[in-house]
C-alpha cells in the first residue's frame, strides 16, 4: 500500500513541476512600462505610402512577449499584397529591438479581421483629412 502511495505522490510532484515549468515559459500579454516601450517604437513606424504611424493607423492588433525578451507583433495592412510590407517588417524589428529586454522580433501577419478606417486613431484621421 505504501509503495502506491509513495508513486502517487512522486506522480503529483512530478506533475506540478511540469505545470510550473509550463506556465513559466508560456508567451504571456506584457503590461506595463515594456509594452510602452515597444508602442513608443511603433509610433516611430511610419506607413511608408500614407506617411502615418502604424500605431496609429491600427495595424497592431496584438505585443506579446516571453521572459526570453522575443517580442510577437500579430498586426495588419490596410491591403493584402502591400509591396511595402518587407520595409516596414524590417522597421519595425529594427526599431523594436532597440528596446535592451527585447531580443528577438517577430511579425504575424493576420488579414482577419481586415484592417478598417474604424481601427484608425482620431489622430491619424485628423493627419489623413477624414475627421
Amino acid at each position: 500500500m505504501q509503495q502506491g502511495l509513495g508513486f502517487s505522490l512522486l506522480l503529483a510532484t512530478y506533475s506540478l513541476l511540469l505545470f510550473i515549468y509550463t506556465f513559466q515559459n508560456m508567451p504571456k500579454k506584457i503590461g506595463g512600462n515594456l509594452e510602452q516601450q515597444i508602442k513608443d517604437k511603433l509610433k516611430l513606424v511610419l506607413d511608408p505610402e500614407l506617411g502615418v504611424s502604424i500605431l496609429d493607423l491600427g495595424l497592431i492588433y496584438e505585443i506579446v512577449t516571453n521572459k526570453e525578451g522575443v517580442c510577437v507583433i500579430t498586426m495588419t495592412l490596410t491591403t493584402i499584397g502591400c509591396p511595402l510590407f518587407a520595409q516596414i517588417q524590417k522597421e519595425i524589428e529594427d526599431r523594436v529591438m532597440e528596446i535592451p529586454e527585447i531580443n528577438e522580433v517577430k511579425i504575424d501577419l493576420t488579414f482577419d479581421p481586415p484592417w478598417t478606417i474604424d481601427k484608425m486613431t482620431e489622430e491619424a484621421k485628423i493627419q489623413l483629412g477624414l475627421d
